[in-house]
């Protein structure tokens, strides 16, 4: 176990800000967050938890509260009302204060333990390193979304290119969170964030990762109007992007993005 303790945390990465954002997953998160915490607790690293409730109505919240009390490095975040998949993790990566920042979702749905796959690959602090789903346990229309939205038109409008846009299985500098402006509030947080971090320069490195079915909860459906609308934000995020719009976004501001749960 010394060994294994040493050897992961003697590569680039010795700290680590692990982020999960969590809708309404009572019958998950204190699962999770005790696989996170045994796994991260072999690896010798500097860590923290960031687990970001995302005004859950269920019991999510009253969970969060009380693992917190029990386990030190966890720092959960609370939304007091729904904001969005991509509002969640913005949340999270702005509370991180670790050099290296990764995120997973909070439904169970990846294995923490696969981290060993990513870790070896961060070589400096100008690359994100994602994780790609080997075989997706999504329904078809997520499929098919992703298909069309990450496999081509991302492609297309960003000039970015992965094998799967929206895994939440990812590994990012926090020099590059501050390098570049997140506006995004839902679906299309993943996009932005490649794409402004590619036209600052930053790199991306990749490698398979698994993907296993939900086995609690329920899974935020990739519904029509939420596509079409992620579709229709692409193309203004597309121009934003080539203006070189990336400046703080004011403090009182409304996000400009429609507040919606579900993505692809």
């Amino acid at each position: 176990m010394v060994n294994e303790m040493k050897s992961k945390a003697t590569g680039v990465v010795q700290e680590l800000s692990v982020v999960l954002p969590a809708f309404n997953e009572e019958p998950n998160v204190e699962r999770v967050v005790h696989d996170c915490v045994a796994y991260l607790d072999t690896t010798g690293l500097d860590y923290e938890l960031i687990v970001v409730n995302d005004g859950s109505r269920d019991r999510t919240g009253e969970i969060l509260k009380r693992l917190e009390q029990e386990i030190p490095r966890l720092r959960p975040q609370h939304h007091p009302q729904n904001r969005g998949y991509g509002a969640a993790l913005r949340t999270g990566f702005d509370a991180a204060t670790k050099r290296f920042v990764f995120y997973m979702d909070g439904d169970g749905q990846f294995d923490i333990k696969e981290l060993d796959l990513i870790l070896p690959l961060v070589t400096d602090d100008d690359h994100i390193v994602t994780g790609f789903r080997i075989k997706r346990n999504d329904p078809f229309i997520r499929r098919l979304n992703a298909k069309l939205f990450g496999g081509w038109l991302v492609r297309i409008m960003l000039n970015v290119y992965v094998t799967d846009l929206n895994c939440a299985f990812k590994l990012i500098p926090k020099k590059i969170l501050n390098a570049i402006t997140l506006e995004s509030t839902g679906a299309l947080i993943n996009a932005e964030l490649y794409g402004r971090a590619v036209r600052k320069g930053f790199k991306i490195k990749e490698i398979g990762v698994h993907h296993y079915a939900r086995t609690a909860g329920v899974q935020t459906g990739a519904h029509l109007s939420v596509i079409l609308r992620a579709f229709y934000d692409l193309f203004r995020l597309r121009q934003k992007i080539i203006a070189g719009d990336d400046q703080k976004p004011d403090a009182h501001r409304k996000d400009p993005e429609k507040q919606d749960r579900p993505r692809d």
